[in-house]
C-alpha cells in the first residue's frame, strides 16, 4: 500500500485529469445533450485510481463496466452524434486515473495533450479536411513509410571497408529532408503568399538555399525595388539551411552538434538580426512576394532526398579515403569542396566521422566552421552572378558576419 502522501498526489491527479476533461466535453457541446461531462469525467477519474489502488481483479470489472456504460450511451445517441469521441473519451480518462497511481505526471502529461486535442476539433477538422490536399497527404503517407516502414529494415552495420557508411544514419537524413520539405510546404499554403518574400524565403531555405539565392536574385534583377526584401529573404533561408544543417549534425553525431551548439546559435541569431535589420529599410505595406504553393504540388521529394543521401554517402566514401592517405588534413579539403555545392552533406560526412571516433572532436569542429566558410563564400558569388552587385553585397556581408560569429564563438570556445 503506497504512503499517504504517494496516495493524495495520486488520486488529485487524477481527479484533475478527469476534471480537465470533462470541462472541455462540456464546453464542446453547450448547443446539445452531454454524454459525459465535468462530474462523469471527475468521477471516472477516481474510479480508474481506486480501481487500480485495489487489485487488477477489480480493474478489469471497472473497465468492462465503463465500456458497458459507453457503448450504451452511443446506442441511445447515435442518432444524433454518430461519433466515438464522447465513448473513448471516458475510457481515457478512467485508464488515465489508473496510470496516475502509477506515474502521475505522465498522466498528468497525456490529461492535458488528449484535452488538447478534444478542445482543437474544429481546427482538426479544417487542416484534415479542407488545407490538406490528397497530394500531401499521399506524400505523407510516403513519409510515414520510409520513416516507419524502411528504417527498420535497414541493416545497423557499416556497408564499407572504413566503416563510415550506415545506411540507418543515411536514410534518417532522407527522411529528415522529407519531412521539412512536407512541412514547409504546407505551412506555406496556410499562412499564404501575402507574408512576402521574406517568409517564402525562409520556407525555401529548408529545401534549398542555394536554390533560393538564386531565385530572388533572379526577382531582384526583374524589379530591382525588391532588392531589401529579397536579400532579407536569402539570409532567412540560409538561416533555415542553417537549422537544417543542425538538425543534420544532431543525427550523425549528436556529441558534436552539443560542442558546436553556441557557434551555430550564435550563428543564426546574427542572421535573424541581418535580416530584419534589411526589413526595416524596406517601405511600409506589404511585399507582393512568391504565390503559394498548388495543392496539387509535390510536397515530398524522394528522389531530390534520395540523391542527397548518395552524395552524402560518396562524400563519407572520399573523407575517409583521403583521411587514409592524408590523415585529418585530407577529411577537411574534401568537405571544403564539397561545401562548395552542397553544405549539409559535408556536414553529414564529418558528423559521422566525428561519431564514428574517426578524427579528433577539435578537428572535425573547426571543419564545420570551414564548411560553413566555403558554403558561404559559393552563395555569395551566385547572388551577385544572379542578383546584380548591390543584392551580392547585401546577401554576401551577412553571410560574412555568420561566419565570423561562428568563427569567433568557436575560438573562444577552445580558448577557455
Amino acid at each position: 500500500m503506497p504512503s499517504i502522501e504517494i496516495l493524495v498526489q495520486s488520486l488529485a491527479a487524477a481527479l484533475g485529469i478527469g476534471l480537465l476533461i470533462g470541462i472541455v466535453r462540456e464546453r464542446g457541446h453547450r448547443q446539445a445533450v452531454v454524454v459525459a461531462g465535468i462530474r462523469t469525467h471527475a468521477l471516472l477519474g477516481l474510479l480508474g485510481a481506486i480501481a487500480a489502488l485495489l487489485d487488477p481483479a477489480a480493474m478489469i470489472a471497472t473497465i468492462l463496466a465503463v465500456a458497458a456504460l459507453a457503448v450504451a450511451s452511443h446506442w441511445r445517441t447515435a442518432a444524433d452524434d454518430p461519433g466515438l469521441t464522447s465513448e473513448v473519451a471516458m475510457l481515457a480518462t478512467l485508464l488515465l486515473g489508473a496510470l496516475a497511481t502509477r506515474t502521475p505526471a505522465v498522466a498528468a502529461g497525456l490529461g492535458v495533450l488528449i484535452a488538447i486535442l478534444l478542445h482543437a476539433k474544429q481546427p482538426l477538422r479544417r487542416f484534415s479536411r479542407d488545407l490538406l490536399s490528397e497530394r500531401e497527404i499521399d506524400d505523407a503517407l510516403m513519409l510515414a513509410a520510409a520513416a516507419l516502414v524502411v528504417m527498420p529494415l535497414l541493416p545497423a552495420a557499416a556497408i564499407d571497408p572504413w566503416g563510415v557508411l550506415k545506411l540507418p544514419t543515411l536514410w534518417r537524413i532522407v527522411v529528415l529532408v522529407m519531412a521539412v520539405g512536407l512541412a514547409g510546404h504546407v505551412a506555406m499554403r496556410a499562412i499564404g503568399p501575402n507574408r512576402g518574400l521574406p517568409l517564402a524565403g525562409l520556407f525555401a531555405g529548408f529545401a534549398s538555399s542555394t536554390a533560393a539565392v538564386a531565385s530572388l536574385g533572379a526577382r531582384v534583377r526583374r524589379d530591382a525595388g525588391l532588392l531589401a526584401p529579397a536579400a532579407s529573404a536569402a539570409l532567412l533561408a540560409n538561416l533555415a539551411s542553417l537549422l537544417l544543417m543542425a538538425f543534420v549534425l544532431g543525427t550523425a553525431s549528436p556529441a558534436q552538434l552539443s560542442r558546436l551548439a553556441l557557434p551555430l546559435a550564435g550563428a543564426g541569431v546574427v542572421l535573424l538580426l541581418v535580416a530584419f535589420a534589411g526589413l526595416r529599410t524596406t517601405a511600409a505595406g506589404p511585399v507582393d512576394g512568391a504565390a503559394a504553393p498548388s495543392p496539387a504540388a509535390r510536397a515530398v521529394r524522394p528522389m531530390q532526398a534520395v540523391m542527397l543521401a548518395l552524395l552524402i554517402g560518396a562524400v563519407l566514401l572520399l573523407s575517409a579515403w583521403l583521411r587514409s592517405l592524408f590523415g585529418a588534413t585530407g577529411v577537411i579539403i574534401a568537405a571544403a569542396l564539397v561545401a562548395l555545392a552542397e553544405l549539409h552533406a559535408a556536414a553529414a560526412s564529418l558528423a559521422q566521422l566525428d561519431a564514428a571516433g574517426s578524427i579528433a572532436a577539435t578537428t572535425a569542429d573547426r571543419a564545420v566552421i570551414a564548411i560553413l566558410a566555403a558554403s558561404a563564400l559559393a552563395k555569395s558569388v551566385l547572388a551577385g552572378i544572379s542578383g546584380g552587385r548591390a543584392y551580392g553585397l547585401r546577401v554576401g556581408a551577412g553571410l560574412a558576419a555568420t561566419v565570423a560569429a561562428a568563427l569567433l564563438l568557436q575560438l573562444l570556445l577552445t580558448t577557455r
